[in-house]
């Protein structure tokens, strides 16, 4: 098994202060027009207690990228047994947020690696600037998982993940998949629902208008996001 990396501290200062610092070193790929992206969720029965709640802060996303050229956002999620749906493409947060609302979490193993797969080949075809996930555990063969996310990393596309709760393994996986992809890592919980607002709103940002529209973004919201701009300058 290859080498794991430390789990990142559990605090949410600590875990916000990561993210921000990782999301500094992306490069600027966006050259205009709308961004895409996708959004990923984990939808196993673990999850249920707090599905509402997540489903709940996606709408800050849209509120960053409309001044930036708008973001079209499409809906992702496996659950029960080998089910993986993928929703339209969207730019409406309320329909997004409709689409999220039908989901229902039913129990099943977690499919990270074929997420990764399929993200790869929508940014093979340019159909996707960034990737945000939200899950609490990986039940995979945590190397193959890591090299999906390589392959990644070598297109260019970086994820964006969110973890909810403690789960040993995914507090060693999940940093690796944002290190191998350059995307972001950070932690959450029901306490700090606007602190990962905003985190998603910087997300929206870099991926409708690069790092610059990062700068924007942090200036104008403040909190965790202007700690991304302080760094940033």
């Amino acid at each position: 098994m290859a080498k794991m990396l430390p789990s990142v501290p559990a605090t949410a200062e600590s875990s916000t202060d990561a993210f921000l610092r990782e999301i500094e070193r992306l490069p600027s790929t966006r050259s205009g027009g709308r961004g895409r992206l996708l959004f990923a969720m984990d939808a196993t029965a673990s999850r249920e207690p707090t599905w509402d709640h997540a489903c709940g802060i996606q709408g800050e996303m849209f509120v960053a990228a409309d001044a930036l050229g708008g973001l079209d956002v499409r809906l992702a999620f496996y659950r029960g047994f080998d089910e993986f749906k993928v929703s339209r493409w969207t730019s409406d947060g309320r329909e997004l947020a409709r689409l999220m609302g039908s989901v229902r979490c039913l129990a099943g193993r977690t499919q990270i690696g074929r997420l990764l797969r399929y993200a790869g080949e929508q940014r093979r075809e340019s159909r996707l600037d960034a990737v945000v996930f939200v899950g609490d555990c990986c039940e995979e063969d945590v190397d193959q998982v890591g090299h999906e996310a390589g392959q990644l990393g070598l297109l260019g596309l970086p994820v964006f993940v969110f973890q909810e709760g403690d789960d040993r393994t995914a507090s060693r996986l999940f940093p690796q998949i944002a290190k191998l992809t350059r995307g972001a890592y950070c932690k959450f919980d029901r306490n700090s629902p606007d602190q990962l607002k905003r985190l998603l709103g910087a997300v929206a940002a870099y991926a409708a208008g690069g790092r610059a529209a990062l700068l924007k973004y942090g200036k104008e919201q403040g909190g965790a996001a202007a700690l991304l701009t302080n760094q940033m300058k």
